[in-house]
């Protein structure tokens, strides 16, 4: 199956009708284009949106098979990261060797990048071409354009993927924030002026379509956040996404207001960190202090930021829950704050880690429990998505990471911005924009691998 100079296709292998794992396929005149390439982390007992119970014993991670593209890979043209997310980076270092291609992204994303392919010898073997917001390359049949959008994490970015037989304007995870406090912002005249070139299809973020509102801004959060951490009189732990660079300014900003010193714990907090500081995105007045030196400050003078916001095993504030972590010990009287909101299917997880942590007389404030808001999603809500339609004016829009509830809401509302038609599809199914529209279902298998035992497996 291959398309000719009059197809232009879209063709999901996974992160449509779930969210996690993305790889997104492009189709037109004999190439393939790669956009994102992602894993998920399974939770046993948890119903995976295409009806898979996830069992213990599984591998830990996973990702979409790619057998599709990797029995075609001499015409797949190119692999493009639209940002540094683990659903959307992470199975790079695993699926590259059955790829083989050139991979195209952002200063930041290319750091974490070279870093995940170092662990896998592969750094010097993979060819990363960094590209900057407004930059145009062709690769293979198409035209690609970078353009800017903001997320919770630094220089994500939308595409506008070009072709002799028509366009698409390929959203990545994005949301409308006015004062996104690191990295670029956005335009809203960059996407009005697509409208007027003429977009034949927008591929969107479906995440928090069944949220009413708009998204709130990272440089809202300040106030909540002093308000959480100022009153403390012991210990404070802060527990976010390790990629929200913008976070960390923020809680650095409310670490010198209160009088803490603050350090990270956990290994992708260090890391997201380090390659923010080599990308120039880290600000410079932000100190840490390593974590090895915690145990000797006073209780009143720390403020940790770990990981295991979602409850995940081996993560710093789970060990810490545990009475086990080399750096210091949560004792009663101490304060966790949880500036993160639970991701599908971590509910359990996250309520016992509470639970815990309360049992040892640890004061905890959630996102839901705080008065100020703590917290802000990086994906657009109602309203951001119906400004979006507005600017743009695709032809089609095409909701993808999302569940079923997700893009079906998406759809409504694409449609009631004046989009003539959407289309509503999963993994496997192939998405023809041009020259007729229409769905071909499940045209191929799809499913996942795992990595167990230093080897890629199939995940019945």
């Amino acid at each position: 199956m291959t398309p000719d100079e009059n197809d232009l296709w879209f063709l999901p292998l996974g992160g449509t009708g779930e969210i996690g794992m993305n790889l997104n396929l492009y189709g037109h005149d004999g190439r393939w284009l790669m956009v994102d390439c992602g894993v998920t982390f399974p939770r046993p007992g948890r119903i995976a949106a295409d009806g898979t119970v996830h069992h213990r014993g599984e591998p830990p991670v996973q990702m979409a098979d790619p057998a599709f593209i990797a029995d075609r890979r001499d015409q797949l043209a190119g692999l493009i990261i639209t940002h540094a997310h683990e659903d959307h980076i992470g199975a790079v270092p695993y699926l590259w060797p059955l790829l083989q291609c050139p991979i195209y992204t952002s200063r930041f994303t290319a750091e974490i990048l070279r870093r995940k392919l170092a662990e896998f010898d592969l750094l010097h073997r993979v060819p990363i071409h960094v590209v900057n917001v407004g930059d145009r390359r062709a690769i293979g049949s198409f035209e690609v354009e970078w353009l800017a959008l903001t997320h919770s994490i630094p220089d994500p970015n939308a595409l506008m993927i070009r072709t002799s037989a028509g366009n698409i304007f390929h959203s990545g995870d994005w949301k409308l924030d006015d004062h996104p406090l690191v990295g670029h912002g956005y335009s809203r005249n960059t996407f009005t002026d697509l409208a007027k070139e003429g977009v034949d299809a927008m591929v969107c973020d479906s995440t928090n379509a069944t949220v009413e509102g708009h998204s709130t801004s990272e440089s809202a959060l300040y106030n909540g956040l002093l308000e959480a951490i100022k009153p403390a009189t012991g210990r404070v732990v802060v527990t976010c996404f390790g990629s929200n660079i913008a976070r960390l300014h923020t809680l650095a900003m409310v670490a010198r207001a209160t009088g803490r010193y603050m350090g990270l714990i956990g290994r992708s907090l260090i890391n997201m960190s380090n390659a923010a500081k080599a990308s120039g995105l880290w600000d410079t007045a932000d100190s840490l202090i390593n974590a090895s030196h915690f145990g000797y400050l006073p209780r009143e003078e720390m403020l940790a930021v770990a990981t295991g916001s979602q409850g995940e095993p081996r993560t710093a504030l789970r060990r810490l829950a545990a009475g086990n972590h080399p750096d210091f010990e949560l004792e009663a009287g101490d304060r966790v704050i949880f500036s993160a909101r639970a991701i599908p299917g971590n509910e359990e997880a996250i309520e016992a880690l509470i639970a815990r942590l309360r049992a040892m007389g640890v004061s905890v404030i959630t996102a839901e429990d705080a008065n100020l808001p703590i917290h802000a999603s990086g994906h657009p809500a109602q309203e951001e998505l119906e400004l979006m339609y507005q600017w743009v004016r695709p032809a089609i829009a095409i909701p993808v990471h999302g569940e079923a509830t997700h893009m079906e809401t998406h759809a409504g509302i694409a449609k009631a911005n004046g989009v003539p038609r959407a289309m509503v599809g999963r993994n496997g199914d192939l998405f023809m924009i041009r020259p007729v529209p229409g769905i071909r279902r499940q045209i191929t298998e799809t499913g996942r691998l795992g990595w167990e035992k230093q080897a890629l497996v199939r995940v019945e």
